[in-house]
């Protein structure tokens, strides 16, 4: 099972979302339904909703890129560690997820808006489990089962 630890950092998500929280749980509960794989597991995710300001500082701090991103991940392990994790642990924190609400795109379709959310939180999800997009073949891979993630919670 799916855990999110929610930070609103900017009120700006407030004018779109009434209560962030509440909209990540209900699709995490889906996501959790359909995701059978880990089912007896708890695995922990801290989500920060963030702005330009924060999210810039930390590209800065740990890429070494002075520019605001849409979303960015942060592993609390290693791709290897993670595997023997998920095989022999109970409780997991898999890492930070943060999220720019400046970068949304479409804000002014509330239901374009909760839409590339999930396509953001998913992503960053997906980067915590060992997924990346360096080389083709890990893009085409990791973009199929973010697409699969996206049919189980998109209504």
């Amino acid at each position: 099972m799916i855990k999110f630890n929610i930070i609103i950092n900017n009120k700006v998500w407030l004018k779109y979302l009434k209560n962030p929280s509440r909209f990540i749980e209900s699709k995490t509960k889906l996501l959790n339904k359909k995701f059978k794989k880990h089912k007896k597991k708890k695995i922990f995710i801290s989500l920060l909703l963030s702005g330009d300001n924060e999210i810039k500082k930390l590209n800065q701090r740990f890429r070494k890129k002075n520019t605001a991103t849409d979303v960015l991940s942060f592993p609390f392990h290693s791709k290897n560690k993670l595997k023997s994790l998920l095989k022999n642990e109970k409780e997991i924190y898999l890492g930070d997820i943060i999220i720019n609400v400046n970068r949304i795109k479409n804000k002014d379709n509330i239901i374009s808006f909760k839409k590339e959310l999930n396509e953001l939180w998913v992503h960053g999800l997906l980067h915590l489990f060992g997924f990346d997009h360096k080389r083709n073949e890990d893009y085409i891979r990791m973009f199929n089962v973010e697409k699969k993630f996206l049919n189980y919670i998109n209504d």
